[in-house]
C-alpha cells in the first residue's frame, strides 16, 4: 500500500486524481488544503468519507508546513496540483503567482530531497509556458516564450524540476498540460462559466414560456458575459489527464511529458455546442464588443454578450499540443473529445441547477 500526497485537493485535478486512485488502487491518499476561511468541499463529497482518504493542511507558500507533511506522511508520491491558476489574475498579482507556482514547486522538491528522497514528484505545467509560439502544434521540445506572469511562473517550475531530477537524482516529472476541463472545474473558468450559465438560462427560458402563457410577457435574466470568443484552445477532459499523469509517475525513469487533444476550438464553438446540448438554438448578431448570441425563440432573448473587461492583456496564439510522443511512451489515449466533454459538463450543471431549484422550492413551501 503506497501513500500519495496531493496538493490542490479541492480543485478539479486534485479531486479527480484522488477519486481515480481511490477507485483503482488501494493507496492511501492524503489531500492537502489550505486553511481557507470558506473552503468548498463540493469536489470531494463523493469520496471524503473513504477509509483511504485523509484531509491534511498545508500551504505551498509555507516551507515549514510542506516540510512537516513530507516528514510525517513519508509519501511515495507527491502530486502538486495547487496553483495560482488564473492567467488574468497573474497580471495583477505576479509575485503571488511566482510564490505559489514556482517557489511552491521548489519547496516541495526541497522537502522531498531532505525528508523522502525516493518519493516520486509530479509538477503540473501549462501550455502557457510556450506563449509566443514558433510553430503549431507544439511538442515537448518547443522553446518556452511565456507571455504572462502565470506562464513564466510555470516555466520556472519546469526548469527547477529538471534541475532536481538531474542534480539530486529525484524522480521528478513536469507535465505540460493543455487546457483540460470537467464537471469539477471552478465556475470562474470560462468553460464552466459557460456550462453553468447554460443550465441557469435553460431553466429560465422555460420559466419565460410559463410566464408568457400566464402574463403575456417575457421574464428577464442576465446573459453570460464573455471576452474574446474567437480565442482558441486545445481542450481535453481532466479525467483523461489524471490517468496520464499517474502513468507518468510509474515509469522506470522520470522525464517531462505533454498532454493535449491536438485539436483547436474557439470559445464561440464551445458556446454553440453547450447551448445545443440544452436544445437552445441561437445565432450570433453584431460584431466586436457589440456581438451577441440570440435565442431563436419568439422573444429574441440575449443568451451571451461580450464584456471587454474579460479580454486578456496579451492573448497567446495557436496553443495546440502534439502529444504523439506521450501516446507512444505511455500507451495513453484520451477516451473523450470536445463533444463528449461539453455534453457531460452541461448535463451535470443542468442536474445541479434542477437539484438546487427543488431544494429551494422545498424550503419555501
Amino acid at each position: 500500500m503506497k501513500k500519495v500526497l496531493i496538493t490542490g485537493i479541492l480543485g478539479q485535478d486534485g479531486s479527480n486524481m484522488a477519486e481515480y486512485l481511490l477507485s483503482h488502487t488501494d493507496n492511501l491518499v492524503y489531500g492537502m488544503m489550505r486553511k481557507a476561511a470558506t473552503p468548498s468541499f463540493e469536489n470531494i463529497e463523493s469520496f471524503n468519507e473513504h477509509s483511504n482518504f485523509n484531509l491534511v493542511y498545508g500551504d505551498l507558500t509555507d516551507e515549514v508546513s510542506i516540510n512537516e507533511l513530507v516528514k510525517n506522511i513519508q509519501p511515495d508520491y507527491f502530486i502538486n496540483f495547487a496553483a495560482a491558476s488564473f492567467v488574468s489574475s497573474s497580471w495583477s498579482m505576479p509575485v503571488l503567482a511566482f510564490d505559489i507556482n514556482a517557489l511552491g514547486a521548489l519547496r516541495c522538491l526541497e522537502a522531498i530531497r531532505n525528508f523522502k528522497p525516493d518519493c516520486r514528484f509530479y509538477s503540473a505545467g501549462s501550455s502557457e509556458e510556450f506563449g509566443n509560439v514558433d510553430y503549431s502544434p507544439q511538442d515537448i521540445s518547443h522553446p518556452f516564450k511565456p507571455r504572462s506572469p502565470y506562464g513564466a511562473s510555470k516555466c520556472a517550475a519546469h526548469h527547477i524540476v529538471k534541475v532536481y531530477r538531474e542534480s539530486h537524482d529525484i524522480y521528478a516529472v513536469h507535465g505540460i498540460l493543455f487546457n483540460h476541463e470537467g464537471i469539477r472545474r471552478g465556475k470562474e473558468f470560462v468553460t464552466r462559466k459557460i456550462t453553468s450559465g447554460v443550465a441557469r438560462i435553460y431553466h429560465k427560458v422555460f420559466d419565460v414560456e410559463e410566464w408568457r402563457h400566464r402574463h403575456g410577457g417575457a421574464a428577464k435574466f442576465a446573459p453570460i458575459e464573455l471576452g474574446n470568443i474567437d480565442a482558441k484552445r486545445d481542450w481535453s477532459d481532466s479525467e483523461d489527464f489524471v490517468r496520464g499523469i499517474w502513468l507518468m509517475l510509474n515509469q522506470e525513469n522520470s522525464r517531462d511529458y505533454l498532454l493535449a487533444s491536438g485539436e483547436m476550438h474557439s470559445i464561440r464553438e464551445f458556446v454553440e455546442k453547450a447551448f445545443s446540448v440544452a436544445d437552445l438554438k441561437g445565432h450570433w448578431e453584431g460584431g466586436g464588443v457589440n456581438e451577441k448570441y440570440i435565442h431563436d425563440g419568439h422573444h429574441k432573448l440575449v443568451l451571451v454578450k461580450i464584456n471587454p473587461d474579460f479580454y486578456r492583456p496579451a492573448e497567446v496564439e495557436q496553443l495546440m499540443g502534439d502529444a504523439s510522443e506521450t501516446y507512444e511512451s505511455l500507451s495513453w489515449r484520451p477516451e473523450g473529445n470536445l463533444d463528449t466533454l461539453v455534453e457531460k459538463m452541461v448535463k451535470h450543471d443542468m442536474g445541479l441547477h434542477r437539484k438546487n431549484r427543488k431544494r429551494l422550492s422545498q424550503i419555501n413551501s
